[in-house]
């Protein structure tokens, strides 16, 4: 994982909350003088992501940390398993423990939900996407984290791709501009790099947004009968992508109408940390 700038900038922040008037614990019990080593180590099985950021925090706190390694980031991980080891001034480990884990259980978390998703859907053709409803100031992370769990990103930004939802086409309606009106509108107004998309409720709207020209249908909160219907309508004329309250149960029925995408905003707004610890060695 590439540590870019506004990402170091998201670590300084994090280091700057937690360590912005030192840290009186370790400054009243631990010399500045005791080395040792430290790992962190699995309490739960998932899957691991966000190394880079953990190492990077602990270099932050003292550049002479040395820090390993153990496993890569998309790596599953079972309890007790060992993910980096830490090795150096104590009180600098110490220090930097909570930061650094915070970052690794946070974004393992996002990895690990995403994974399971995956898993779910994993005899079909359907491919597990996030969605905008990220923690903010975390996307990039959180992001990486879901193709980290064998997941796809959907559009990073507003910049990526048109996506008409219901209240622009509500909005749009004031202008007297129906479903088909508004896709050509977009279709007419937009780079020739950038894709369509449309959200619809039901079967008559899907069969107006292919014959509009989307290029993508969303699928929104639809039965999976209807959606079977939905994705036979749009097959070799546009993809097809499910959404709307989909979770863990529901998935595979979702993904067993043959849609091509299913996107989950729960793996990374609902997602839980990853149960991380640091123990001394």
């Amino acid at each position: 994982m590439q540590i870019t700038p506004d990402i170091e900038k998201l670590i300084d922040l994090a280091i700057m909350e937690d360590y912005s008037m030192g840290d009186a614990t370790t400054d009243a019990l631990i010399p500045n003088k005791i080395s040792g080593k430290a790992a962190v180590v699995a309490d739960e099985e998932g899957t691991i992501a966000g190394l880079a950021l953990a190492v990077k925090t602990f270099n932050k706190i003292d550049p002479t940390l040395e820090t390993k390694i153990l496993i890569d980031d998309g790596s599953k991980v079972s309890q007790n398993d060992h993910i980096m080891e830490i090795s150096g001034l104590l009180s600098s480990i110490l220090t930097a423990e909570r930061t650094a884990l915070n970052f690794l259980r946070k974004l393992s978390g996002v990895a690990t939900e995403t994974s399971k998703y995956v898993s779910e859907i994993s005899h079909t053709s359907s491919r597990i996407v996030d969605t905008r409803k990220t923690t903010p100031g975390f996307r990039a992370l959180e992001k990486y984290a879901v193709r980290m769990g064998g997941g796809h990103n959907h559009r990073q930004n507003l910049a990526d791709g048109i996506l008409i939802k219901d209240n622009h086409v509500r909005t749009l309606e004031l202008e007297g501009l129906n479903l088909t009106g508004v896709i050509q509108k977009a279709k007419q107004n937009a780079s020739h790099t950038i894709k369509v998309e449309v959200e619809v409720e039901n079967i008559e709207q899907t069969e107006e947004a292919v014959l509009a020209g989307a290029d993508i249908i969303l699928l929104d909160n639809m039965s999976p009968d209807d959606m079977k219907i939905a994705v036979n309508l749009c097959l070799n004329r546009a993809v097809t992508e499910a959404s709307g309250g989909i979770n863990l149960s529901t998935v595979r029925s979702v993904a067993e109408t043959g849609v091509d995408l299913i996107s989950v905003g729960a793996i990374t707004h609902s997602a839980p940390n990853l149960d991380l610890s640091l123990d001394i060695n």
